[in-house]
């Protein structure tokens, strides 16, 4: 079986020998590589080249024997191709070109030419599955409309989230239709992500935990019920909502394949609690992942061993890897799970 039918049986909640492995933004600034390829070009202009985007998306392949490979984007080019762009400013962060505070800028969001403005990734997609050959799945990616929504309203990343909260409850028809807006563009987004040949999508909830439990389904969970109903399950879909796993109900409603869940609950708990209706990714504490090998190879076991014979279990970190992880800790992670079954 090769890594890509090991990542899709996965999915699909069938049983392994071992769990397939694949990182959360596997590319980044850990890797040598990758500096050296920060030195010559921008961000930006790293996403925007398929081939630049091609040879970061395949660095951490040549490294690491992992089931599947997630193509080298940002989320934040929904926004940009509704015509709000972004940017990296020197201090760090991320700086929308304007805040969406009234009418007038969220008039100004189309969702005309999504496509067109980012052909530049459908044609990374098609190159990666190229020289990907079957060997490894590839996973497409966005952002969900929620979390696409905090960077557009507040204009930056934010501590506080104080100006999407207060439009979420004194504005909420203003705040519907920005919604409705990004869910009909990241609808456009991913089906053609799927015609280009991804092997699955993700949808990157990254601060669906930030909702209060009343709020999290109208604000942030029935848009991606919507955008996974409408893709029409012709690939396996993963919802990675961070912070949001103390609500099971809300996220078995959202009809995914998978669920990611982080690294502050257990994951057996987890997957015990959906009644096995879909696929669990995680869990291990992305910060191990600066400490030493053996405590890598201690915490993996562990986790392992908790879902011993659960079928639909991906190992996957609890979040994306950060920038001071060690290449001996990544491999000592990636040998510990092929090799598993041998050290039981």
């Amino acid at each position: 079986m090769n890594s890509r039918d090991r990542f899709l049986r996965a999915c699909a909640k069938k049983p392994l020998d071992r769990p397939p492995v694949w990182v959360m933004r596997q590319a980044g600034r850990y890797l040598p590589e990758y500096r050296a390829l920060k030195e010559k070009y921008s961000f930006l202009e790293m996403v925007q080249t398929p081939e630049l985007a091609l040879e970061v998306t395949l660095q951490p392949l040549k490294r690491f024997k992992l089931d599947a490979a997630i193509m080298f984007s940002d989320i934040l080019v929904i926004p940009e191709a509704m015509g709000q762009p972004y940017s990296f400013p020197e201090g760090g962060g991320i700086q929308m070109d304007y805040k969406i505070r009234d009418k007038t800028p969220l008039e100004k969001l189309s969702t005309s030419h999504i496509n067109e403005k980012l052909a530049y990734i459908y044609e990374t997609i098609k190159m990666l599955k190229r020289e990907l050959d079957g060997k490894q799945a590839l996973i497409g990616f966005g952002g969900s409309p929620w979390t696409l929504a905090t960077y557009m309203v507040e204009g930056s990343s934010s501590r506080s989230f104080a100006h999407i909260k207060s439009m979420l409850y004194s504005e909420p028809k203003m705040f519907h239709s920005l919604l409705k807006k990004i869910t009909e563009a990241l609808i456009i987004y991913f089906k053609s992500q799927i015609e280009a040949g991804v092997d699955v999508i993700q949808i990157f909830d990254s601060w669906g935990g930030i909702l209060s439990p009343e709020t999290f389904w109208n604000a942030s969970g029935k848009y991606m019920a919507r955008i996974i109903s409408a893709l029409g399950k012709k690939v396996p879909i993963i919802v990675y909502s961070k912070g949001s796993h103390g609500w099971v109900q809300d996220l078995n409603r959202l009809d995914a394949d998978v669920l990611g869940v982080d690294w502050t609950i257990s994951i057996r708990d987890f997957y015990e609690s959906l009644g096995r209706k879909a696929a669990v990714q995680g869990n291990l504490d992305p910060a191990l992942m600066s400490t030493k090998p053996d405590i890598v190879k201690k915490e993996t076991l562990w986790i392992l061993k908790e879902m011993e014979n659960c079928p639909g279990f991906i190992f996957n970190l609890g979040h994306g890897i950060l920038p001071d992880a060690k290449i001996e800790n990544m491999e000592m992670l990636v040998e510990t799970i092929i090799n598993y079954k041998s050290e039981e």
